[in-house]
């Protein structure tokens, strides 16, 4: 999906006043003609570099006091089930590693494990209003903002790639 300079900021006005992401999903169907999943609207949020001001009524999954002011992605600290899946191994080069569940877990539009460069390890899942959630195999764990940083960007692509 290419959006042309005015349509991005046109999409960054309606960030600003405020509309949440399926709003912005109705509008770029009735206003441009776009037809974008959900999770590619968040995509296309985040490619924009605009932040989506989160109401508290729709992020309960996470109290704000449980955050971590270095968690990127907004929800450590979420309290999910057990993945379907073992861990797996430590990437022998010591990087990031992010899977996808082969079989989704109930209540998610997706979910999966990912596997820290110091060889710690977290389910991570996304639900259907699109919040995001990280629970580490190690309670209280905190992976480094570096490893964070390439999660988001391995999960950005592994989701693309999954046509979800």
């Amino acid at each position: 999906m290419n959006l042309d300079e005015a349509q991005k900021e046109t999409v960054r006005e309606w960030i600003r006043s405020g509309l949440g992401l399926s709003e912005i999903q109705t509008k770029l169907g009735d206003e441009f003609q776009i037809r974008l999943t959900y999770m590619e609207v968040r995509f296309l949020v985040d490619d924009l570099g605009v932040m989506i001001q989160d109401d508290e009524s729709d992020d309960q999954a996470t109290a704000p006091d449980e955050r971590s002011a270095a968690d990127p992605l907004g929800a450590m600290g979420g309290q999910e089930p057990e993945s379907a899946f073992p861990d797996s191994t430590p990437p022998a080069g010591g990087g990031v590693t992010v899977s996808l569940d082969q079989v989704t877990r109930p209540s998610f539009i997706a979910s999966g494990r990912v596997t820290f460069s110091d060889g710690k390890a977290a389910a991570w899942s996304v639900d259907r209003l699109g919040r995001f959630a990280m629970d580490p195999d190690e309670p209280g764990y905190q992976p480094s903002q570096n490893d964070l940083m390439d999660f988001q960007v391995k999960l950005q692509e592994l989701m693309r790639g999954s046509r979800l």
